[in-house]
């Protein structure tokens, strides 16, 4: 078997690489520092290809696809993404319209391409790194929950999609809580609650998409939150998601 993961040079997609290497699977890794890819490479037991590549611009994401689309490959895991913590109306447009490009529009164009090949062999995974924040709206991380919200849905929809049709094709999405990687950082936020292990939660999130397991919840107390939230007024909600994301600046 062959895996394509973005956002590979580091946390979960770096994991992710080394889950799958300890079960024979060969990779294609993909992100924009080559140098931490090489240096992952080398960890690994499998064969590796390194793309250094920027995959916010649709443009890129179609090279890509045309770079590897004869490779056959099986496992498709679109994992780069970042967030930005602020007040909507102070975030500046550039970098959060570069978030939207690289966490929903980045993703839509390797599901479509790669489904498509998929279907036509009727065999193959897709995981869709979304988040917990994908369950509810996110004041101070408006734009950053929105988007894992779209990721979310697309990756449900398309899961009913592909049974109704009787398909081999297994669609996942990872929705964990704080996960202890580099995306505090770039998002300059500190988790108020303790993060997972990076590794943990890239094994848990592996042997549930083999599993063909639709949403993936890592941690039982993580597990509680999409039931607890229906529960619980909406504008309440936003209060307690307000509060929590406060305490992250």
């Amino acid at each position: 078997m062959k895996a394509l993961i973005t956002g590979a040079s580091s946390g979960l997609g770096a994991d992710m690489a080394r889950v799958l290497s300890k079960e024979g699977i060969d990779l294609i890794l993909v992100a924009r520092r080559g140098k931490k890819l090489e240096k992952l490479a080398k960890e690994l037991d499998t064969e590796v290809t390194i793309i250094e590549m920027d995959i916010s611009s649709t443009y890129n994401c179609m090279e890509l696809y045309n770079k590897v689309k004869k490779e056959d490959i099986d496992i498709l895991i679109n994992n780069a993404g970042f967030g930005i913590c602020n007040n909507f109306s102070d975030i500046k447009i550039d970098k959060e319209l570069d978030m939207i490009d690289l966490n929903i529009k980045t993703v839509q164009t390797l599901t479509k391409l790669f489904l498509k090949d998929f279907r036509k062999k009727d065999q193959g995974y897709i995981l869709n790194v979304a988040s917990l924040a994908g369950f509810m709206p996110g004041p101070l991380m408006a734009s950053y929950y929105a988007t894992k919200a779209y990721v979310l849905n697309l990756s449900e929809a398309i899961y009913e999609e592909l049974k109704k049709e009787g398909s081999n094709v297994s669609i996942s999405v990872l929705c964990s809580g704080p996960v202890d990687t580099e995306f505090n950082k770039v998002a300059k936020v500190k988790f108020s609650v303790k993060a997972m292990n990076s590794y943990d939660v890239a094994k848990y999130a592996i042997e549930k998409m083999f599993n063909e397991k639709l949403i993936i919840i890592p941690g039982i107390k993580m597990k509680l939150v999409p039931f607890l939230i229906r529960f619980v007024p909406r504008k309440l909600l936003l209060k307690i998601t307000y509060n929590i994301q406060k305490k992250k600046r």
